[in-house]
């Protein structure tokens, strides 16, 4: 199993506007920081994400830009858009087309393409966009014809979103055919719309491994019988969730529990309202409830929390293997998290637990595309 960094630029509001925007300045430069010792510490990927208008819970909306400039101060760690929205309102398909292919050439081949097609009708209708389920033949549309636009030397496009004359969308990917695409999915049918697509799945899903299983099970499912969309297929399931590593584990849970991670949840349960609202939990602007350090513990097993020292770290990854976890992704700044916990926290993990999960020095999606273009 392969580890990656997720980015979304948290930003909690202070009440003074300065502070505010010195705290918004500040964590975008962590998010960079955490890239760089993500890299160090032998992760191999970095998402970053996209999104629009969502106050404190991301304020990483032009991510490309975050992306290049992550390009420039790594040289391993792949950079994947964790993700970007295909929706043609918010990114023109050609647009797309053009970032992915300078992302893949600026960062030599490092760029993983992931999709998706928004989840608040906060940010979909911001852009004009009526309703939440024109977003999926959005997606679709502008999928299929941002690969046609990577690939083929002269496009042309009229169609029910978005029209386009004659044109040459330059400049060319520099991994061939295309860099790994990947779709973000959370529930049966878009497993198995990834896994039928032969593309990889951003899964955002909450729960224990063994509550997400079967959504895996339905994706390598799907993924076996593949008519792959692009040029390969990407065989890889990658959840999404958090991690605090440290020597002492009684520390760790303390931090865990004394830096707000249960806001950013609510505001997760606020902002992407296209998701189902679980029972029980309180509405914004009442926030979720801080775990006490023993909650932490008792959830711990029962929730496979990626908390505490290298060995409950350890523990806890090794269930995600189990259940066919092909990578781990951990939001280490969705906290009011100092960025130099976050980092030792990723240092610790990196030098513990990496090394007994991934001894492969190289990407599991750079082999797979490999193999299939040595057919």
């Amino acid at each position: 199993m392969e580890f990656g960094i997720f980015h979304s630029g948290y930003v909690p509001r202070r009440a003074d506007p300065d502070e505010q925007r010195r705290a918004e300045h500040a964590r975008l430069h962590d998010e960079v920081a955490v890239a760089v010792a993500g890299e160090a510490a032998g992760f191999k990927y970095s998402w970053v994400t996209e999104h629009h208008f969502l106050d404190e819970y991301s304020h990483v909306s032009a991510s490309e830009v975050l992306l290049g400039y992550m390009a420039a101060r790594t040289e391993r760690i792949h950079l994947g858009s964790g993700i970007w929205n295909l929706t043609p309102p918010v990114n023109p398909p050609a647009r797309v087309a053009e970032r992915v292919a300078m992302m893949d050439h600026l960062s030599n081949g490092r760029f993983e393409f992931g999709t998706g097609r928004g989840s608040s009708s906060t940010e979909f209708k911001g852009f004009g966009i009526a309703d939440g389920e024109t977003t999926k033949s959005m997606h679709d549309e502008s999928l299929r014809e941002i690969i046609r636009m990577m690939t083929e030397t002269e496009y042309s496009y009229d169609g029910e979103h978005f029209s386009m004359p004659p044109r040459i969308v330059l400049p060319k990917p520099y991994t061939v055919p295309h860099p790994p695409l990947w779709l973000a999915a959370g529930n049966p049918s878009s497993f198995e719309k990834a896994g039928r697509l032969g593309m990889g799945v951003l899964c955002f899903t909450y729960g224990a491994p063994e509550e997400i299983a079967p959504l895996i099970e339905v994706y390598k499912k799907a993924v076996a019988k593949a008519e792959p969309i692009g040029g390969y297929v990407n065989d890889n399931v990658a959840c999404v969730r958090a991690l605090l590593c440290h020597e002492d584990r009684e520390e760790a849970f303390r931090l865990n529990a004394t830096t707000g991670g249960s806001r950013y949840q609510s505001l997760v349960l606020r902002w992407l309202d296209t998701f189902p609202f679980p029972e029980g939990v309180p509405r914004w602007p009442e926030v979720i409830p801080e775990a006490s350090v023993e909650e932490l513990k008792q959830r711990l097993v029962p929730d496979a929390l990626l908390v505490g020292d290298p060995d409950d770290c350890a523990q806890s990854a090794q269930r995600y293997v189990d259940v066919g976890c092909d990578q781990l992704i951990f939001g280490v700044l969705n906290s009011t998290i100092s960025c130099e916990d976050a980092t030792r926290s990723l240092d610790l993990f990196g030098r513990h637990v990496v090394p007994k999960f991934d001894a492969d020095p190289v990407h599991r999606t750079t082999r797979q595309r490999e193999a299939a273009l040595a057919k």
